[in-house]
């Protein structure tokens, strides 16, 4: 088994969508990004390429690459999971925390975590997303924007 871990944040703005986990809430404000934004998305796929060795999102996805203004972060989860199984690993379990003030996302879970196992190809079972807030405390709680971390455990190929 091998273990990676990913991290992400984007601003709170007004004029964008709000997605997370793949799932559009309903709030005033969206997160700003080249791509949709989806902090949940970004730090999965950061995990599952720690994991495998392959550097980090950035460098595959780069933020000022054209093809990927406003794609879907569910997008680039299949096409990471595709990478890594040319390399023969297995994703087999995804973790993440989702840090925010608001909006209440708690009703959203269910259908992050199938969206995520969805682009993934896992089982439900699979995937377990969390939220907490920040008590209020730096940018988090000045609902200036959202934070994500992610962990991935990936299956080695066999030797």
């Amino acid at each position: 088994m091998r273990a990676g871990i990913g991290y992400d944040v984007h601003r709170l703005t007004e004029g964008r969508k709000l997605v997370l986990g793949g799932v559009e809430i309903p709030y005033v404000k969206g997160l700003a990004a080249h791509s949709d934004g989806d902090v949940i998305a970004h730090a999965i796929g950061d995990a599952i390429l720690g994991a495998s060795g392959l550097g980090d999102l950035g460098v595959y996805f780069p933020p000022n690459d054209p093809r990927y203004e406003g794609i879907s972060s569910m997008i680039i989860l299949k096409e990471i999971k595709e990478m890594v199984e040319k390399r023969n690993f297995k994703i087999d379990y995804i973790d993440v925390m989702l840090v925010l003030e608001e909006p209440k996302v708690s009703s959203y879970i269910s259908q992050m975590k199938s969206r995520i196992a969805e682009a993934l190809d896992l089982d439900v079972t699979r995937i377990s997303v969390k939220a907490t807030t920040n008590e209020g405390l730096g940018f988090v709680g000045r609902k200036e924007g959202v934070g994500a971390m992610a962990v991935c455990l990936l299956k080695e190929p066999a030797m």
